[in-house]
């Protein structure tokens, strides 16, 4: 679970973000597609379970699907 992309509403990017970004040590989120709404996580593996679990929980609050990386963006 190293890395994640998430479609998702444009206007739940910031909150997302904030609240990821908010678990210290965590990962980060970066915006892939502002238009498109598509994010990525960047997740460390030391807390990759912390992460799912977080991630759980934040479909209670915050609508998103998970979905392949965009083509311009696969990673190598």
């Amino acid at each position: 679970m190293p890395n994640k992309y998430l479609k998702l509403k444009r206007n739940d990017i910031a909150r997302l973000q904030f609240i990821f970004e908010g678990h210290e040590g965590l990962g980060t989120c970066t915006t892939i597609d502002k238009n498109k709404a598509v994010v990525k996580l960047f997740i460390m593996p030391d807390f990759a379970a912390e992460a799912a679990d977080l991630m759980e929980n934040l479909k209670k609050e915050i609508e998103f699907e998970e979905i392949e990386p965009p083509m311009d963006t696969k990673e190598k």
